[in-house]
Order: C-alpha cells, then sequence, then structure tokens
C-alpha cells in the first residue's frame, strides 16, 4: 500500500491508494481516506468527529468478498503424509484430504493472485505452518468444506524469517468460503505480514499466543469467528510504520475469549457493525477506538475500551457515534472506557458496570445517545481521574475543552 500526501485547504491530507488491476479483484486505482488531517504547520492530526475513518466498500475488492471459487480451471491436490506442495503460479487449487506433516507453499510471483479451496483438508504438523506464503501478490484461503489445520509443537525459523503461525502468509490474505476453519495452534493461528481480510466463512481458532495477528491491517466484512488466546485475539500492530496497524469491523459475529487484549491494534481499531462479545484482560485497545454501529459487549479484569497512545498518528481518543455497547468490569483499579487523550460520545447506548465508568486524561464531549453508569442513567461523561476524585465533577472537567488537542 503506497501514501501520497496531498495539501488541502492548509492541512495535509493522508491518503491510502494501491492499484489492483486484477479483472475479479476490481481495486483499481482504490483510495482509501482515513479521514485524518495532519496540520502542516504545527503538525498534529486531526479526526472529523462524527465521521467514519474508514469506508467498508474502499477496503474489500469484489473478490474479497466472493465467497464461491471459480473452480472451471482449477488444479486439485489430494495431500499425502510428508509430501509437501509447492504452487508457483496464478491460479486457482483445490486442497483435499487428510494428512500429517505437510506444508502447503506458496511461491508465486508478486503480480500473481493464488486461491486455495480447501475441501475437507485436514492437515496435522508438528513444527511447520501448515500453509505458507513466500510470495504472491494475494493469496485467498476459501472454504468450500468443513477442514482443519494444527501445529501441535515449536515452530521452526525459515532462514531469518520466524514462523509462528498455522497459516503464515508474508502477501496480502483473505480468508472466505461457504464452510468452516478449525485452527489449533502452539503459537499463533493465522498470521499476515501485510492486510489480513476475512469476508465469509467460520473459524474456529486456538492459540496460545494470538490467535490473528496482521502487520498492516485485520478487516473483517462478515464471518463467524470464534477465537480463543493466550495473548490476544485481533492484534494489528507494524513494528516499521506506526502510521498503519488497524483493526476494521464490519460484520460479523465475533467470539473472543483471550489471555491479554480482545482486540489489539496499533492505530485504529473501528467498528461499523457486526456483533462482538469479548472476555479478556482487557476488552479494546488502540490509540484511536471508533465505534460506529454494531453490538459489542466486553467482559475484562481491567480496562473495558482502552485509547492508549500507541502512535503519532493519531491522539488518543474513544469516539462512540453508535451501537450498542456493553461492558462489565473486574474489581480494583479498572475503567469502563479509558482514554489517555479525550472521550467523544455521539450517539449509541453505552452501558457500564464497575468501579470507574470512564477515564480520561484530555477532554470528554457528550454530544448525543444514552449513557447508562451502574444501572443509572446520566446525561454527563464523568471522571475517575487522580484515583476516583473526579467521579463527581466528571460532567465539569469534561465539559470544557473540546476535542483536546484535536
Amino acid at each position: 500500500m503506497a501514501m501520497a500526501v496531498c495539501m488541502i485547504l492548509g492541512t495535509w491530507a493522508v491518503v491510502y491508494a494501491r492499484a489492483d488491476t486484477d479483472k475479479n479483484d476490481t481495486t483499481a486505482a482504490q483510495t482509501i481516506t482515513t479521514g485524518v488531517t495532519v496540520d502542516a504547520r504545527t503538525g498534529a492530526t486531526t479526526v472529523a468527529t462524527g465521521t467514519a475513518i474508514f469506508q467498508k466498500g474502499d477496503l474489500f475488492s469484489d473478490r474479497d468478498l466472493q465467497q464461491v471459487a471459480d473452480l472451471s480451471k482449477a488444479v486439485t491436490y489430494t495431500v499425502s503424509d510428508s509430501e509437501d506442495i509447492t504452487i508457483t503460479a496464478a491460479g486457482v487449487y483445490v486442497l483435499t484430504g487428510s494428512a500429517r506433516d505437510v506444508t502447503v507453499y506458496v511461491e508465486a510471483g508478486k503480480e500473481d493472485k493464488v486461491q486455495l479451496v480447501l475441501d475437507g483438508l485436514t492437515l496435522t504438523n508438528g513444527d511447520s505452518p501448515a500453509i505458507y506464503v513466500k510470495s504472491a501478490d494475494k493469496v485467498f484461503v476459501t472454504t468450500s468444506a468443513n477442514s482443519s489445520l494444527s501445529v501441535t509443537g515449536s515452530f521452526q525459523a525459515d532462514g531469518d524469517t520466524k514462523l509462528d503461525g498455522v497459516i503464515f502468509s508474508k502477501s496480502d490474505l483473505t480468508l472466505n468460503g461457504t464452510a468452516a476453519l478449525t485452527i489449533s495452534s502452539t503459537k499463533n493461528g493465522v498470521v499476515g505480514k501485510d492486510d489480513l481480510k476475512i469476508t465469509g466463512g467460520t473459524y474456529t481458532i486456538s492459540a496460545k499466543s494470538k490467535a490473528i495477528e496482521a502487520n498492516d491491517s485485520i478487516r473483517v466484512a462478515d464471518g463467524a469467528l470464534n477465537l480463543t488466546a493466550g495473548t490476544d485475539g485481533l492484534h494489528a500492530e507494524n513494528d516499521d510504520d506506526t502510521s498503519k496497524g488497524y483493526v476494521y469491523i464490519g460484520g460479523g459475529a465475533i467470539s473472543i475469549n483471550a489471555g491479554d487484549d480482545g482486540i489489539h491494534a496499533t492505530t485504529v481499531v473501528q467498528v461499523d457493525d457486526g456483533t462482538i462479545a469479548i472476555i479478556a484482560a482487557e476488552g479494546i485497545e488502540a490509540t484511536y477506538v471508533q465505534l460506529n454501529g454494531g453490538t459489542v459487549s466486553v467482559s475484562a479484569k481491567d480496562d473495558g475500551i482502552n485509547a492508549a497512545q500507541k502512535s503519532a498518528s493519531y491522539r488518543a481518543t474513544v469516539e462512540i457515534n453508535g451501537g450498542d455497547i456493553t461492558v462489565v468490569m473486574g474489581a480494583g483499579d479498572t475503567d469502563g472506557v479509558d482514554s489517555n487523550g479525550d472521550i467523544i460520545v455521539n450517539g449509541g447506548t453505552i452501558d457500564l458496570t464497575g468501579n470507574s465508568t470512564f477515564d480520561y486524561d484530555g477532554s470528554a464531549q457528550y454530544n448525543g445517545g444514552t449513557i447508562i453508569a451502574n444501572g443509572q442513567q446520566i446525561d454527563y461523561i464523568p471522571n475517575q481521574m487522580m484515583g476516583g476524585m473526579g467521579g463527581g465533577f466528571g460532567g465539569g472537567w469534561g465539559g470544557f475543552g473540546g476535542r483536546g488537542g484535536h
């Protein structure tokens, strides 16, 4: 994904554009406008309140959303024990059968799109990924009949590449289809080093570390995800470029039981639609959390929704424009909605139960919506700042200052 910067009325607008010319992957000259402007004089970033940061239609190609593969020219492989499969060209490949210690390698050209159709495939490996994408423009993993992939031992590295996922991709990856895929891992479930999209299918993932991890983004349009993770359920983080690493959810049904964060992103977590149920130490964490719709339920030992300053590209903010949000926190120094910066509530229904319902270090805006704090409807955003001293003064503290540094 390339980044272009253009001057608009004295501010710099950050625009991400990528070209994709496949006739069945119609995102040619696609532009993704993040809704972020950067002041040319001060370098401060601004997000227009009430405006979605990402648009769903810009994030998924037509082919991403096609749940049934075109098999008219497909090549079929039936797996056998200890016999790896290597795919070197664009095309559609059907994988079927049951075997142990088999890796499906994709080593295609940088312009090649490869579709792997899992048709009742079962692979059980000891120390290597079931699917390893070394090179391609983009890979689709499409389920047509219920399949199962697992790694039962310690992952072995591939030279300088640390392999740590049952599905491990160095290229853009899309998961779609009409059937179920079960993944079990001693490390991570699915790892994508670029963009990772999920648009259909049912996924049950049990991982000792992260269930689904990507460097640039995790984008969910639809599908059912049942994730059990030792650390994070959905994790998007880019160590080399902290302007990336976001999670977008525009639909589907997601259930997460995680030892650390349910959903974790370096920059943005945006929820437009879908049903999300999280049981975790911390529910949702990112620099900017924007909830525009859907149903979100969080049961957390620590903070339910947390905006922490992980990226200089955004100011730490929790913005709620719509949806039904329920957060139940554990006892102790925990917060339902916690922001190292600002909190903005423009709409939706927010039902928080716990010792501290809101905590913020910047400013707060309550412009609309319904807030229920420990069973009582209130018309302001309280603040638990300074060990709870602000609980009774939250309306005043949050009532002035607008969007703080925005």
